[in-house]
C-alpha cells in the first residue's frame, strides 16, 4: 500500500540528497569508484620513473590495496566486486616489481593462492588464463601481460606482440587495418606495441625494418593526442600502462620523456587522499545530463536553479573541432568536461536530450543541437547500430553496435521528426535502419543487452534488465509502445522482477537501486494493465524502504569501462531513483492505495 505522503517524501529526500551535489557551478561531478586494478598500475608506474620521489604515493596506494583485499584472497576492480584474475595479477606484480612482498607477506600469499586456484602455478598457464579471458581483444591482455613481464612474472614471450607501426598509417584507414585493440586504445598500441618489440623483436626482417622506420614516427603521434591534462581519456590504467611501456624502454628520446612526465603528472593528480586512484577521473558530463533528464521525468524541472548555467556549461562542452584522438567529426559531446575525453554515442544523446529539455522543446533545434545530429548519423554502423566512438570498427566487442547506444540516438534524434526538407529524408533513413537494427538484435527472452553496463550475478556477466530499459525509453518517446517488441520487452522485465519486488541485472541476481528504478521508471509508462501495475508498486515500494533506510544511496557495480573494467558511480542510484519516484509522484492518483 503506497501512501501519496510516503512517495513525496521520499522523493522530496532524494531530490535533496542529488541538489546537494552540485557544484558551485551548477552542474554535477559525481564520483567513481576506487579502482585495485587502477591503483595497482598507477604505483607501478610510478616505481618505473621515480621510486625515490613517489615512495610515499607508493606506500600509500600498497596500504589501500591490502587494506581492501578480498576474503578469498584477490581484488575486484571494485571495493564491491568479485575477486578477478586480472585485477589480482596487476597487484601481483605491483608487489613484485616494488619489491614490498616481505613487507606485505600475508598478502601476498593469500594472492598467490587465489592466482594459483584461478590460473594454476605456472607463469605460462597463468599467461594464458589471461589471453583466454580476453579472446582475440588483446586491449587489456597485452598490457596485463606487459605489467608482467616487466615485473618478472611472466617471460615476454608470453606476451603478444602488437602491431604499433599501423599507427602510422592515415588516420581514415585505421578501421580497415584490423588492428587487435580497440578504436580507442591507440596510445597503447603505440607505447606498448614498442615496448613488446624491443624485448621480444620479431623473426620477420621486414617487419624489423618497419617498425624500426615507424617508431618516432608513432611516438610522436602518441606526444600529439595526449591531451593537456596528460591522462589518455582521462584514465588512469590506460595513462599507467603508457607510462611503463615507456619508461621500461628508457631511450633517451625526448618525445618520450615528454609524455612520460605529463603523464605522471596526471598520475599525482588523481591519486585520492586515501592512496586510491579512481578508473578515470569524473564523469560530469554524463552524470550531469542524466540528471537534468532525470529532473524532467520527473516534471520537476523548475528545481534546478539557474538553468542557463547548465545549458551555457553543457554547450560549451561540445566538440567543436576535429578530435585528434578518434578523428571525429565536430559536433559530439564526451563523458567529461576534461581535455582526455572523446567524442561518444551515449553522452551525445544524453547532452541532445538534456538540452532540450533545457531550451523548451525547440522547433527548429539551434546549430549546436543540428552539429550534433550531424554528427550521430554519420556515426552509424552498415548494420544500421550505432557504435560508440568510431563507425566501421566492428571486429572488437567494445567497438561494436550496441542496442542502448542505438536506442539513445534514437531518442535525441526525434528532435527533429518534425523538421522537413533533405533533414527528414535523410532522418527518415538513419531511423528505419536503427529500427532494424533494434528488432534483429532483441534477445530470444524479449530482452536487449547493453554495451557499456554488466552485472556480476548474471549471465554472462550482461545485463539484460539494463539494456532493455534503455532500449524501452525509445519505443516509449516514438509511440511504439504496443508493437511487438516492446511488448515482449515489457513481458521481460516483469518476469526478472525479483520476489522482494526489485530487480536486479537479470532474473534472480541480487536487487539494487539503480536497476530498480530503471525498470520503475520505465514501466510506469508502458503498464497496461491490472497485474503490471502492480508489479511496478512492489518496485515503488521498494524504491521507498531503500530510500527510508538510505539504501538508495549504495552504489552497485553495474557499469562497465574498457575492456570489461567494473565501475560504481555515486551519483546513479540518485540519479535513477529521482526519475522513478518524481514520475510516480506525478502519475499516481492522490487516493491511489
Amino acid at each position: 500500500m503506497i501512501q501519496p505522503a510516503r512517495l513525496t517524501a521520499a522523493y522530496q529526500r532524494v531530490r535533496e540528497a542529488l541538489l546537494a551535489e552540485r557544484t558551485a557551478a551548477g552542474h554535477w561531478l559525481g564520483e567513481l569508484s576506487s579502482s585495485a586494478l587502477s591503483t595497482a598500475t598507477a604505483v607501478m608506474a610510478l616505481q618505473l620513473v621515480n621510486p625515490f620521489e613517489h615512495s610515499e604515493r607508493i606506500t600509500a596506494g600498497l596500504h589501500w590495496l591490502v587494506k581492501h583485499q578480498n576474503a578469498d584472497g584477490g581484488w575486484g576492480d571494485t571495493v564491491r566486486s568479485r575477486s578477478n584474475l586480472s585485477t589480482a595479477m596487476l597487484v601481483r606484480a605491483a608487489f613484485r616489481l616494488i619489491g614490498a612482498e616481505k613487507t606485505w607477506a600475508d598478502s601476498v600469499t593469500r594472492l598467490e593462492e587465489y592466482i594459483s586456484q584461478q590460473a594454476g602455478a605456472t607463469a605460462e598457464r597463468r599467461a594464458e588464463a589471461i589471453r583466454r579471458r580476453y579472446g582475440r581483444d588483446r586491449t587489456f591482455s597485452v598490457p596485463i601481460l606487459m605489467s608482467c613481464a616487466i615485473a618478472g612474472l611472466v617471460p615476454w614471450q608470453e606476451v603478444p606482440r602488437l602491431p604499433f607501426e599501423l599507427a602510422a598509417l592515415p588516420q581514415s584507414w585505421y578501421r580497415f587495418a584490423r588492428l587487435p585493440v580497440v578504436s580507442y586504445a591507440l596510445p597503447a598500441l603505440i607505447a606498448i606495441g614498442q615496448c613488446i618489440h624491443a624485448h621480444r623483436g620479431t623473426w620477420n626482417p621486414l617487419a624489423a625494418l618497419l617498425r624500426r622506420f615507424t617508431r618516432r614516427r608513432t611516438l610522436r603521434l602518441l606526444r600529439q593526442i595526449q591531451p593537456a591534462s596528460g591522462g589518455y581519456l582521462e584514465a588512469t590504467p590506460l595513462t599507467s600502462f603508457v607510462i611503463m611501456a615507456l619508461a621500461r624502454l628508457r631511450q633517451r628520446d625526448t618525445t618520450a620523456e615528454a609524455i612520460i612526465a605529463q603523464g605522471v603528472q596526471f598520475l599525482v593528480h588523481s591519486q585520492r587522499p586515501d592512496g586510491s586512484w579512481p578508473i578515470d577521473t569524473n564523469l560530469a558530463t554524463w552524470v550531469t545530463t542524466l540528471a537534468i533528464q532525470a529532473f524532467a521525468a520527473a516534471e520537476d524541472l523548475p528545481s534546478l536553479k539557474n538553468p542557463e548555467h547548465l545549458r551555457d556549461w553543457l554547450l560549451q562542452q561540445q566538440h567543436r573541432h576535429r578530435h585528434p584522438y578518434t578523428g571525429a567529426a565536430p559536433g559530439g559531446w564526451a563523458w567529461t568536461d576534461l581535455p582526455g575525453g572523446v567524442p561518444d554515442c551515449d553522452d551525445t544523446p544524453s547532452a541532445i536530450l538534456a538540452l532540450e529539455h533545457l531550451l523548451g522543446h525547440p522547433c527548429p533545434p539551434p546549430t549546436e543541437l543540428d552539429l550534433a545530429r550531424k554528427w550521430l548519423c554519420q556515426l552509424q554502423n552498415s548494420d544500421g547500430g550505432f557504435p560508440t566512438f568510431c563507425r566501421g570498427w566492428g571486429k572488437l566487442p567494445f567497438d561494436r553496435s550496441g542496442p542502448d547506444l542505438t536506442a539513445h540516438a534514437l531518442r535525441a534524434l526525434r528532435l527533429w521528426h518534425n523538421v522537413g526538407g533533405p533533414v527528414r529524408s535523410q532522418l527518415e533513413q538513419v531511423v528505419d535502419r536503427a529500427w532494424n537494427f533494434l528488432r534483429c538484435c532483441q534477445q530470444a527472452d524479449g530482452s536487449w543487452l547493453p554495451l557499456w553496463f554488466g552485472n556480476e550475478h548474471a549471465p554472462d556477466e550482461t545485463n539484460p534488465v539494463y539494456g532493455t530499459c534503455r532500449v524501452l525509453a525509445a519505443y516509449r518517446d516514438w509511440g511504439k509502445e504496443n508493437i511487438a517488441e516492446c511488448r515482449r520487452g515489457v513481458e521481460y522485465l516483469l518476469g526478472a522482477q525479483n520476489s522482494d519486488g526489485g530487480w536486479g541485472g537479470a532474473a534472480g541476481c541480487p536487487s539494487s537501486v539503480e536497476e530498480t528504478a530503471l525498470c520503475v521508471e520505465i514501466l510506469l509508462d508502458l503498464a497496461q494493465n491490472t497485474p503490471e501495475r502492480q508489479a511496478v508498486e512492489r518496485g515503488l515500494t521498494w524504491l521507498i524502504e531503500a530510500v527510508e533506510s538510505e539504501r538508495f544511496r549504495q552504489a552497485s557495480p553495474i557499469g562497465l569501462y574498457f575492456a570489461r573494467l567494473w565501475y560504481y558511480e555515486k551519483l546513479y542510484p540518485l540519479i535513477f531513483t529521482l526519475a522513478a519516484l518524481g514520475k510516480a509522484v506525478k502519475r499516481l492518483p492522490p487516493s491511489a492505495p
